[in-house]
């Protein structure tokens, strides 16, 4: 990030999605997919591409989905990508990356995960 190349980027952003009454992680999973597809198919952001995060397990080395349950209530690691057209940098990719997908998912964390140049 910081190069002032211009361009077109394909972002990739991770959301902190909560979903209730759910009793294991496939669920979660599902639910969460749905959820989000929901809201950004209603934005018209049909592009936007998710799925479910993984982290690597700090111990083992192993990766494990990005889920965890707690009193029936998960929370969800996704993962949003998409490309942006003609930004003037990757840090402007960014902001519409997130500008985009922020207004279809009102209220739901988001970082940056990867900003690749196409």
């Amino acid at each position: 990030m910081g190069e002032e190349t211009g361009g077109d980027y394909h972002v990739v952003l991770e959301a902190a999605w909560i979903v209730y009454n759910v009793d294991d992680e496939d669920d979660a999973i599902n639910i969460a997919i749905a959820e989000a597809g929901k809201r950004l198919n209603r934005h018209g952001l049909d592009y936007v591409d998710i799925d479910v995060g993984f982290y690597e397990c700090p111990e083992c080395g192993n990766e494990i989905e990005g889920v965890w349950i707690v009193a029936g209530t998960a929370l969800v690691r996704l993962i949003l990508s998409m490309r942006v057209f003609n930004a003037e940098s990757e840090e402007h990719a960014i902001r519409i990356a997130k500008y985009e997908i922020g207004q279809a998912l009102e209220d739901v964390p988001l970082g940056v995960v990867e900003v690749t140049p196409l």
